[in-house]
């Protein structure tokens, strides 16, 4: 007979009378210590490869932007060179003080707009972690246009700004062009061929600093809307040279760095109002702290 200690080590294994032993349970093995400093050390380094490859990420998506770019910014140079070369065969072939002078002058003028033009892309393709500070919008906006390398006029889009000089907004100034770059090429791949009208236009609203890009061309299709800023998605065939992939980078890319600015991006379509990208920028922490106490 077994006492009621042993009875627990016994289990029937086809009737009563046929009983097994079970031998017992090994005790669980303690719990390992976390070292909490270890592990703050070991989070710390999964965030900061985190951040390196999402800056390699930011970097090639705005490098595939400016491939879409690089036909027009090709067009532009050599507009810029063509009177430089002639020029300077001229200057060469003439002994005329005065043509020569003429010359070596054009030739600064347009070598110093290729340099400018380069300076421009160059700041908008950099791989950079966000750094905010107090900018005007008018000049972030004025700086994006001029890093097309183009007028907008010789493709008959007619382009109207209205952004007042007062208006500040604190982000980081270069990835805000970054994005305004991408949308003023959007805009105008949906005006050509056949031109149109982009209007810029900025206001101070609830705190914050709206930003609105409407452009009169084709619509972005009902369907497509929901999904626009999702990365790959585009309006187009990728039958264009590769540019509806780089398109759909794009938007993800604007959406990216504006929400990392501390900023908003939606866009609304149709046919019969166009399309309008709206941002909402933060306004600089002075001007929140002095709206906050007239507010009092």
């Amino acid at each position: 007979m077994h006492s009621d200690a042993d009875a627990s080590s016994f289990v029937s294994s086809s009737g009563p009378d046929t009983v097994r032993r079970i031998p017992p349970a090994a005790n669980p093995p303690a719990s390992a210590e976390v070292d909490p400093t270890a592990l703050e050390r070991r989070l710390a380094a999964i965030q900061a490869r985190f951040d390196d490859l999402q800056a390699q990420v930011r970097q090639a998506q705005q490098l595939a932007n400016l491939g879409t770019a690089a036909a027009m910014l090709a067009h532009e140079v050599n507009n810029l060179l063509t009177p430089v070369l002639s020029y300077a065969q001229a200057g060469l072939e003439s002994h005329d003080p005065a043509l020569r002078e003429k010359a070596l002058q054009t030739t600064v003028k347009h070598v110093q707009m290729l340099v400018n033009m380069a300076q421009r892309i160059l700041k908008i393709s950099a791989a950079r972690t966000t750094s905010p500070e107090t900018v005007g919008l008018g000049h972030v906006v004025h700086e994006a246009i001029l890093s097309l390398g183009r007028d907008l006029g010789k493709d008959d889009i007619r382009l109207i700004v209205e952004v007042e000089e007062s208006i500040q907004v604190y982000v980081d100034p270069i990835q805000l062009q970054q994005v305004l770059f991408n949308l003023l090429l959007n805009a105008r791949e949906a005006m050509t061929p056949g031109g149109g009208k982009l209007r810029i236009e900025a206001c101070r609203r609830e705190g914050k600093a709206e930003l609105r890009l409407t452009n009169s061309g084709r619509p972005i299709p009902p369907e497509l809307l929901p999904h626009i800023f999702d990365p790959l998605q585009t309006t187009q065939s990728t039958g264009k040279e590769g540019q509806a992939r780089c398109r759909g980078l794009g938007l993800a890319l604007c959406r990216d760095l504006i929400e990392s600015n501390g900023g908003s991006i939606e866009v609304s379509s149709s046919r019969e109002r166009g399309t309008t990208f709206t941002l909402r920028l933060p306004l600089p922490p002075d001007e929140v702290g002095s709206q906050r106490t007239r507010r009092r």
